[in-house]
């Protein structure tokens, strides 16, 4: 057995993500909210700007709109990385690296020095067009991975939400 996990059974189970005041911490934060909402606004804006990306690399049309739109996206990540610092630390305690998202945060800190550097490309025009795009897509790549992190580390949260109400010796249809 894993050290943290709890034996059941033949099931083994990890520690659910949140403790009860953890939980409590997280209902009652405002910025739980805004994370709700930044969210989806910042995976829209990705998948427009990937678009546009995407559209001038196959094209060379629209490289100032596409370049506008990955600083866009940038400005919606520095926004929900600085709000879901605040959010973990009244949650957790902390402002990053909080156990329970601990490499979430760490791919979260590749994706934001990705971001960064592609605004340095372009300011100080460190790389062609072409290399600034390629960098974009690489950002986005490490967004992709990391969006992934957290929907999959909340969709185990719900899981084992909904064990614990399913009363003992009942087993869940998975």
């Amino acid at each position: 057995m894993v050290k943290g996990e709890h034996a059941k059974g033949n099931e083994t189970r990890t520690p659910a993500l949140y403790t009860a005041e953890e939980r409590l911490r997280r209902d009652r934060s405002p910025w739980t909210m805004v994370q709700g909402i930044l969210a989806p606004i910042q995976f829209v804006v990705f998948l427009i700007s990937l678009g546009l990306v995407l559209r001038w690399l196959a094209t060379g049309d629209g490289y100032l709109i596409a370049t506008v739109s990955v600083v866009i996206k940038t400005v919606v990540l520095y926004t929900i990385m600085i709000t879901g610092a605040i959010w973990e630390k009244d949650v957790f305690g902390q402002y990053l690296f909080a156990g329970p998202f601990f490499w979430e945060d760490v791919v979260s800190m590749l994706v934001l020095a990705l971001h960064t550097v592609y605004l340095g490309a372009v300011a100080w025009n460190w790389l062609d067009p072409r290399g600034q795009m390629l960098l974009a897509l690489a950002a986005y790549a490490t967004y992709v991975v990391n969006a992934a992190q957290f929907v999959l580390k909340l969709r185990a949260a719900r899981l084992s939400v909904a064990r614990e109400s399913v009363p003992s010796g009942v087993e869940m249809a998975r």
